[in-house]
């Protein structure tokens, strides 16, 4: 929902700039002059701001985070004791939508759809599964399983979707 990076907490801020290169669009600024007592912004979006006063705190807040935010973060601040850099990578997860199904054939298919990174599907009591996936253009992945060659005497089927933003399972009978 929002991420906070954190500059350097010192006093004596003279002047905080936060340079900001999204993987999608164009990069940003936003900075604060302690001499002038003014913030300014460039091709910064509005949910992005300064989670406090920045003179007091630079820390950078960003407000519903999505998959437009990855990309590298880095305050400058500097101070009466020195210039001081940090650097973050934001990566955003998205936990992908998990659907269970029957094909015309009769064999279950499960769905781990527009998730980040790709997730992982297993099923539970596996006899002949391949999972192929499907890349979309905002850097999410859909992972195809379809299970086959299923013994007679098995009456359901459980598939497993293992992703860093938490795991999911649903049985279907076919």
């Amino acid at each position: 929902s929002s991420s906070e990076l954190n500059c350097s907490r010192k006093s004596n801020i003279t002047m905080v700039t936060w340079k900001i290169s999204p993987k999608v669009g164009g990069p940003c600024t936003m900075g604060y002059r302690a001499d002038q007592n003014k913030t300014d912004r460039t091709n910064c979006s509005d949910s992005m701001n300064w989670k406090f006063r920045p003179d007091g705190d630079p820390t950078l807040e960003i407000r519903h985070v999505g998959i437009a935010h990855e990309g590298n973060y880095t305050c400058e601040l500097v101070t009466t004791e020195g210039n001081f850099h940090k650097t973050y990578y934001l990566t955003v997860l998205v936990p992908p939508r998990l659907a269970l199904y029957c094909d015309n054939h009769g064999d279950p298919v499960c769905e781990a759809a527009a998730g980040k990174p790709a997730a992982q599907v297993a099923w539970v009591l596996d006899s002949n599964s391949t999972p192929r996936e499907e890349g979309h253009d905002n850097g999410t992945v859909t992972v195809l399983s379809k299970l086959t060659a299923r013994s007679t005497n098995m009456t359901n089927a459980t598939c497993i979707v293992s992703h860093p933003a938490g795991n999911q399972s649903k049985t279907i009978a076919c």
